[in-house]
C-alpha cells in the first residue's frame, strides 16, 4: 500500500500556470506507472497524463502541448506542470499509482481557472 498526497492546486487566471506535486509514502519504482487524473463537477474522472516506469509520457489529447508530467524517483514524487490553463481545466486533480487491475489514489487537489 502507498499514501499519495497532492499539492499545488489553487486559483489561477486563464493563460496562467500551475505545478502540481504528488508525494508518495514509498518508492514509486514498483508501480507500473504514475498518473494524473481529473474530475470536473458533473463529469466522469478522466486521465490527464501517465508516465510509465522507464517509458515515455502519455497525454490526453486536450492536454498535449500544455501539460507536462515528470517524476523524481529519488524523491518519490510525480509532477504535473500545467501551462496555458483554460477555464475548462477546472477540476479536482488526482494522483494515481497504477497497479493493474487497480491502483492507489490520492485525495485530490482543486484547480480553478478563472476566465
Amino acid at each position: 500500500q502507498v499514501q499519495l498526497v497532492e499539492s499545488g492546486g489553487g486559483l489561477v487566471q486563464a493563460g496562467g500556470s500551475l505545478r502540481l506535486s504528488c508525494a508518495a509514502s514509498k518508492s514509486i519504482l514498483g508501480f507500473v506507472a504514475m498518473g494524473w487524473y481529473r474530475q470536473a463537477p458533473g463529469k466522469q474522472r478522466e486521465m490527464v497524463a501517465q508516465i510509465i516506469s522507464g517509458g515515455s509520457p502519455i497525454y490526453a489529447d486536450a492536454m498535449k502541448g500544455r501539460f507536462t508530467i515528470s517524476r523524481d524517483n529519488a524523491k518519490n514524487t510525480v509532477y504535473l506542470q500545467m501551462d496555458s490553463l483554460k477555464p475548462e481545466d477546472t477540476a479536482v486533480y488526482y494522483c494515481k499509482a497504477e497497479q493493474p487491475p487497480g491502483g492507489y489514489w490520492g485525495q485530490g487537489t482543486q484547480v480553478t481557472v478563472s476566465s
